[in-house]
């Protein structure tokens, strides 16, 4: 991962971009209007889909081992090749040897948030080995040197006056705002690219091990082009990504499209079983599919944090996240951002490296009302953010190396003391104005206090708190 900016300084910048905010918040709007129409004129039962989808997806992940068993076999009886990769760095290399054996020194890609975890683009690049990206947001950004913003509409910070600038200057193309006319410069230019194409990536949304086959879903056609123009199609997988049959698969994409972009189906299902046989007309003639692990793992043996494996990637859950629709993707400096990205990215990349972004959250639920396999997010959060001060009940990735404020520390382990017994609590509302005076002269110092000061005015500590506490809570004390 690359070095990264303060996050308060990242912050700071993010809600200094108007112009970033307003193309997120309409976009966001439009996302969540999309989605609460399509539910209700399509659907009879949603919830129960939900319910369907999550004990689906959690019996695939409390067999996992046998699944991923099951799909090689049946892979590799489809004519399919299977590699295994326990580490980002293991995947690229992988993925690296296989176009230095067939001597091959471009790579087209779909659209795959797998190869930008493992960082596949940057690891390409070291070896002179060029990629390119064909997913229309995906490109704009590539052209931009920007990474994505968002899982499922990476561009989506980027209004179409903005994308007609950036085409014109990296593409030299005239200038243009229509999305129609920017949609056909981006094809004229894809097109040439493809041309003689020997190598194609894609990532997986489903893998199905009882068929030994995997399901690719887009809007554009692009991935469509990826995996049947080259004569060698390379599929990333997580290992979380296999369900155990074609049934369990279909209902996660009927839940997928309405949550992430409100469509009822998606344009383009690809379906892939095997290589191209005698018969078929086109098709690549090598199907290599990868499944990585990085640190998943361990994130299933998790009891705290398995649940997020459930994670089918459509983005529900940052189009309704009020933090993520100011701040932007760009401030949580991971790959994956917005809620679901505060949960996994502490535990694939560890949380001393990414465990500042648990703060980006207002512990709304609004992430865990709206997820379609019922992922508890805003509890998941609540969770990392105790291990990160070291009062978790399980150890998240990289909490070795996580460095502790023990004055912090102390100071919330007494505040549970106080808070978890009646007594002790009702005394302390009832004699904590004998404070004011220290904390509003010295709130700029003190551990805890001088975070929220530094954004927010300090309340004044009324001697009547303890009973405005009850009223609050509409209980009497005898």
């Amino acid at each position: 991962m690359s070095e990264k900016i303060p996050h308060e300084q990242m912050v700071h910048t993010k809600l200094n971009d108007t112009q970033m905010r307003e193309n997120l918040m309409n976009a966001m709007h439009t996302l969540q209007k999309n989605r609460l129409k399509v539910i209700e004129d399509k659907f009879e039962d949603w919830q129960g889909l939900r319910t369907k989808a999550r004990n689906a997806k959690n019996n695939a992940l409390m067999s996992l081992k046998e699944r991923l068993l099951e799909f090689e076999k049946n892979a590799v009886k489809n004519g399919m090749k299977v590699h295994w990769a326990s580490s980002d760095e293991d995947a690229c290399e992988i993925i690296y040897e296989l176009m230095k054996e067939k001597q091959i020194t471009k790579i087209l890609k779909g659209k795959s948030m797998a190869s930008e975890e493992i960082g596949l683009n940057h690891y390409l690049e070291k070896k002179g080995i060029k990629a390119i990206e064909t997913d229309l947001g995906e490109l704009i950004l590539q052209l931009n040197g920007e990474s994505p913003v968002h899982i499922v509409v990476p561009a989506i910070h980027r209004n179409r006056n903005e994308v007609g600038q950036i085409f014109k200057e990296k593409l030299g193309a005239k200038l243009e705002s229509e999305p129609e006319k920017l949609n056909a410069i981006a094809r004229e230019h894809l097109r040439t690219e493809f041309e003689g194409l020997k190598l194609g990536l894609s990532g997986v949304n489903f893998a199905m091990s009882k068929e030994g086959a995997f399901w690719l879903i887009e809007n554009e056609g692009n991935g469509r082009m990826c995996t049947t123009a080259p004569d060698i199609h390379i599929a990333l997988c997580g290992i979380e990504k296999v369900m155990q049959s074609f049934e369990d698969a279909a209902t996660m994409v009927s839940l997928l499209t309405p949550s992430a972009t409100g469509q009822f189906i998606p344009t383009y299902n690809n379906i892939i079983s095997s290589p191209r046989k005698d018969e078929d007309l086109d098709g690549p003639k090598e199907v290599h599919i990868i499944l990585f692990d990085h640190n998943r793992s361990k994130m299933l043996a998790n009891e705290d944090y398995y649940e997020a494996l459930r994670c089918i990637r459509c983005g529900a859950c940052m189009n309704f996240c009020p933090v993520y629709t100011q701040i932007g993707g760009h401030a949580y400096q991971t790959t994956y951002p917005g809620p679901i990205g505060e949960v996994i990215s502490p535990n694939l990349f560890g949380i001393d490296k990414t465990g500042d972004i648990l703060s980006f959250c207002s512990l709304c639920g609004r992430c865990s009302e709206v997820c379609p396999v019922k992922i508890p997010l805003a509890e998941l959060i609540r969770k990392l953010r105790a291990n990160k001060i070291g009062q978790g009940q399980t150890s998240a990735l990289g909490m070795e190396s996580t460095h502790k404020n023990s004055l912090e520390a102390f100071v919330f382990r007494q505040f549970k003391n106080l808070a978890t017994q009646g007594e002790k609590w009702r005394f302390s509302l009832s004699k904590a104005h004998y404070f004011n005076y220290f904390i509003q002269n010295f709130k700029h110092s003190l551990p805890v206090i001088k975070k929220w000061s530094a954004f927010k005015e300090m309340p004044q500590i009324k001697k009547d708190l303890y009973q405005e506490v009850q009223n609050m809570q509409g209980v009497v004390y005898e």
